[in-house]
């Protein structure tokens, strides 16, 4: 699959300032394996203040929080800042839809090498921050 380049994106300034108002997370695709990368930069957000909300089809708590198997399970009086996606760029479309579905979500954040550009530009049509490959945990450390 050849690896698309992120034609939306957010700068420095936006990361930051999206770090800074982001109070809740939901981490789609949080792998309850302590190795996988997902794992380890929800587990940093968790100790960085964020509530932080693992999405996952199996598993019923990780990181010591209840997860929810779809963004939709997730109750709407949860109020969600950002998705943060750590799934195959084919699945960010379902995941954007889900998200505008809701509501209340400001930003979509999927994870270094993930990139959908239909996805991104449907998102930020609709008023959300997009941000796409990068790493929540690596910008989280360097700007704030």
């Amino acid at each position: 699959m050849e690896c698309e380049m992120p034609q939306v994106n957010s700068n420095k300034e936006e990361i930051k300032q999206i770090l800074e108002e982001t109070k809740t997370i939901a981490v789609i695709g949080c792998s309850p394996n302590e190795e996988k990368a997902s794992h380890i930069v929800a587990r940093y957000l968790k100790n960085a203040g964020y509530t932080m909300i693992p999405v996952y089809p199996k598993e019923d708590e990780i990181l010591g929080e209840k997860v929810y198997r779809s963004l939709e399970e997730i109750p709407s009086e949860i109020k969600i800042d950002m998705v943060d996606i750590f799934r195959k760029s084919d699945v960010i479309g379902h995941v954007v839809d889900a998200a505008l579905e809701r509501g209340d979500v400001k930003c979509i954040w999927t994870q270094l090498g993930l990139v959908n550009n239909e996805a991104a530009n449907k998102a930020r049509e609709a008023g959300l921050k997009v941000v796409q490959s990068h790493c929540t945990k690596i910008e989280h450390a360097e700007l704030l």
